[in-house]
């Protein structure tokens, strides 16, 4: 009866909407737990925390935000577990590009002393809002570089392709002190506002993986895409040689813990072999405030001898 009375209001097309995002929300709610990991896998996790505007003292992304968002973004972050976390966003922004003072990567490490910090050198040499967090006792860095999307991949902050903001890719050579494996991984952000920068940059990462796939290096490409799985630029990068496997639940969830779209976040790995488990998208259990408007990925892998 109450249904009957509410249809010709409301629209039966309204209806279904309203029941596919219900589904939605269901079908791609993050897990809560971190599955166990097995004998010597390597776990590995992508989380873009967002940036801090720190000449802005109020608001969810200001500073007083920040101190509200700090104490779950480092719950989250041992709760994961992982190896190594490829970050993006971390960045405390005034304007510019200086980087000296990076509230989230400091507060991370300070917490964390058995964690150390590659992909990031003095900002103006190396740009280093992505860097990638990793276990001492387990990791050690062979060599890290960068490039931008842009037409001058090798300028620092150079602009994209079609003049917007800098975005980059930061990379990391590994050596794995269990296995001792060597493996490079390889952290992008894509532009969310363009989809001629996403295109290009995703060609762009095409070509600069292709090589070291050839040689025979195992490769990482974890970040945020601002893509669904399958899409052009997913089929790019895996001409190159990598393989996205399905992550099964919202990553970005408006910073309103609402999960109505696919991931965006994804980890893509040369040989689809080494997965061993996940992908896993991950919400901190009963979190009063989310540290971030993105979850983070991660997998278990086991390296080649």
């Amino acid at each position: 009866m109450i249904m009957r009375r509410w249809l010709p209001r409301i629209g039966i097309g309204l209806l279904v909407l309203l029941a596919a995002i219900a589904l939605q929300h269901i079908r791609l709610s993050p897990t809560d737990r971190v599955p166990d990991r097995i004998g010597a896998d390597l776990r590995i996790a992508t989380w873009n925390v967002h940036y801090i505007l720190t000449n802005r003292r109020e608001g969810r992304w200001g500073l007083s935000g920040w101190e509200v968002r700090r104490e779950p973004m480092d719950e989250t972050f041992s709760a994961l577990d992982a190896d190594l976390v490829a970050f993006q966003e971390m960045e405390s922004f005034s304007g510019g590009n200086e980087d000296s003072d990076n509230l989230a990567r400091s507060w991370l490490l300070e917490n964390n002393p058995g964690y150390a910090a590659a992909a990031i050198g003095d900002w103006r040499d190396f740009p280093s809002t992505q860097p990638i967090l990793y276990r001492t006792d387990r990791l050690g860095v062979l060599d890290q570089g960068w490039f931008f999307f842009s037409d001058t991949p090798e300028v620092i902050y150079s602009r994209s392709f079609d003049g917007r903001y800098p975005a980059f890719a930061s990379w990391v050579r590994f050596d794995d002190r269990a296995t001792g494996a060597q493996f490079r991984v390889l952290n992008l952000h894509f532009d969310a506002g363009s989809r001629e920068n996403r295109r290009r940059s995703a060609d762009l990462v095409a070509e600069r993986i292709a090589p070291w796939i050839a040689d025979g290096e195992t490769v990482i490409v974890a970040g945020d895409v601002n893509a669904l799985r399958g899409s052009r630029l997913h089929r790019a990068i895996a001409a190159a040689g990598i393989t996205f496997p399905r992550v099964p639940g919202a990553t970005f969830h408006l910073d309103r813990g609402v999960h109505l779209l696919p991931a965006i976040d994804h980890i893509g790995l040369s040989e689809i072999s080494l997965l061993r488990g996940g992908p896993w998208v991950f919400r901190l259990p009963d979190a009063a405030t989310e540290p971030s408007d993105h979850y983070p990925v991660l997998v278990d892998i086991a390296l080649p001898d």
